[in-house]
């Protein structure tokens, strides 16, 4: 089969002609500002790549001249990692977002700016299969595949970076030139290492991704349709909303401690029960309701029990009945469309963002549970966009061993996602003040900050948080790579040494060279 390529992508324009903006030209002040309007970058210049070579061109021109670079896909970084003032050459990748099938790789290649919504539709619409990547369309696979992905079909198919068959990266050397390279799963030495340092240890920190290519590593076939997992024909999507004014803090809790305990009983990854993913949004008490979205493989002939013995086991004694909301029936790729215009919540560039992130290896403690009520029910904080999410994890994502990928975190049953949105600057403190109180109460017995043990295991590099390499918010004597990559950190720091000599990609959260490291340096 001939490699296909989406034809909205079909200008391609000549290597080494990319676009350069400036910040005179009048295109200047949209290609500054991301999802997050609390940060906006700015760069002396904008490079937007269609090519490796395009890459290549403009990293050379930072290293020559001694500016700062930063790279961006999709624009969804939380923080400040890619919007930082001090970068002043953006490498922007949004214009180089081809998905196809590379015959001679027997793998599909995705370059590093396609949405996910594109991936989705390219393809399924050729192939029949997908990835098991996020619900929000918009996100960039770059940024998003890097530091590890997870989504809807995550507990049945595993996370996305166990599918990462290689990747395409510019890297600088340590005499300052500038190279292609291209690694897989089966390269050996300094290859496989850069290799897998891209599957989980995040973005920006190694060079400048231009390409994946991605297959199951355990298929031997030729047809594409049997190299990447195949979606459900149909998704069941529904919605139910608990009102707050009919839960007390007893109630309230067992509903949390509920949700828990069924990812605790049905996250192993032989379970049954992998096609139902779920989502528990305990919003403050503003917003009037706290919802659980399901999403279940429809072409399961016991969908409707599953979904039925789902939500009686997280209301069971809650003495709440709930309220449906959500109820459709629909073709998967249809479904991705729903589903991800209800976790994008709101207009890119427009709401002020803080999230704050933990994985969950149990349901939260008694302790946990009275400061979740407290803080979601405090009425001096007045924000009905605030909230804390408790998102379905575990299953085959937890089939591979915790070194086999940077992705380290690999007996998780659940995430935690604390969140708050605002609209204006100077309402910035209020909202911050808030969200960092709540997340230290909730982690106060190991220094505010989810340190691995019984209960959590660190945090999720996609939803990064500079706070945790704050000592004022993180007092815990662990440091945020220990957070962030566990055991695995060590390595990422060789592959930094090797194939980032010069530290030439940096951020906020980035990988340290072994070096660059002192005694007790977060």
């Amino acid at each position: 089969m001939p490699d296909f390529h989406d034809p909205a992508t079909m200008n391609r324009r000549t290597p080494g002609t990319e676009i350069t903006v400036e910040p005179n030209d009048p295109r200047y002040p949209d290609l500054v500002v991301g999802h997050n309007p609390r940060f906006t970058g700015k760069p002396e210049r904008i490079h937007i790549a269609g090519s490796a070579e395009d890459v290549v061109h403009a990293v050379t021109d930072a290293v020559r001249t001694g500016r700062r670079v930063g790279v961006r896909s999709g624009g969804h970084c939380f923080e400040n990692l890619v919007a930082d003032p001090a970068i002043r050459v953006l490498v922007d990748l949004s214009e180089l977002n081809r998905v196809s099938f590379d015959t001679a790789r027997g793998a599909f290649a995705i370059e590093a700016g396609a949405a996910l919504g594109q991936v989705y539709r390219t393809l399924f619409k050729n192939w029949g299969v997908t990835i098991p990547t996020g619900a929000c369309p918009g996100v960039g696979a770059g940024g998003h595949i890097l530091g590890g992905g997870y989504g809807p079909l995550s507990r049945r198919f595993g996370s996305v970076v166990d599918y990462l068959q290689g990747v395409e990266v510019v890297v600088v050397d340590r005499a300052g030139e500038v190279h292609i390279v291209e690694v897989d799963r089966n390269s050996t030495g300094a290859g496989h290492d850069l290799w897998w340092a891209h599957t989980g240890g995040g973005g920006g920190n190694f060079g400048v991704v231009t390409r994946f290519w991605l297959r199951a590593a355990d298929v031997v076939s030729t047809d594409p349709a049997e190299l990447l997992p195949r979606p459900p024909a149909t998704v069941l999507l529904r919605s139910f909303h608990w009102p707050w004014r009919e839960l007390t803090e007893q109630s309230f809790a067992l509903l949390l401690r509920n949700f828990g305990t069924w990812y605790e009983q049905h996250s192993a990854p032989e379970s049954t029960q992998l096609g139902l993913f779920s989502t528990l949004v305990c919003a403050h008490r503003q917003a009037g309701y706290v919802t659980l979205n399901i999403h279940l493989d429809g072409t399961d002939p016991n969908a409707e029990r599953t979904l039925a013995e789902h939500l009686s086991a997280i209301n069971d004694q809650v003495g709440v009945t709930p309220a449906e909301g959500l109820r459709e029936t629909l073709p998967w790729l249809r479904s991705t469309q729903v589903s991800g215009s209800i976790a994008e919540g709101g207009e890119p560039g427009v709401q002020r963002t803080k999230v704050k992130a933990a994985y969950l290896r149990t349901g939260l403690s008694e302790t946990q549970l009275a400061t979740v009520y407290r803080r979601l029910t405090d009425s001096g904080y007045d924000n009905p966009s605030a909230a804390l999410l408790l998102l379905g994890y575990g299953g085959r994502a937890n089939a591979v061993a915790p070194s086999a990928t940077a992705l380290a975190q690999r007996d998780s049953v659940l995430k935690a996602l604390f969140v708050t949105n605002w609209s204006e600057p100077a309402e910035d403190e209020r909202h911050l003040t808030w969200i960092r109180g709540f997340y230290r109460e909730m982690y106060a017995e190991t220094g505010g900050v989810p340190v691995p043990g019984t209960r959590v295991d660190g945090s999720y590099i996609n939803y990064p948080d500079t706070d945790l390499a704050d000592p004022l918010w993180n007092t815990s004597g662990v440091a945020w790579h220990d957070l962030y990559y566990k055991d695995n950190y060590p390595r990422l720091q060789r592959a930094k040494a090797r194939w980032d000599p010069q530290n030439i990609f940096q951020h906020g959260l980035s990988i340290k060279p072994p070096e660059r490291l002192s005694p007790g340096q977060p």
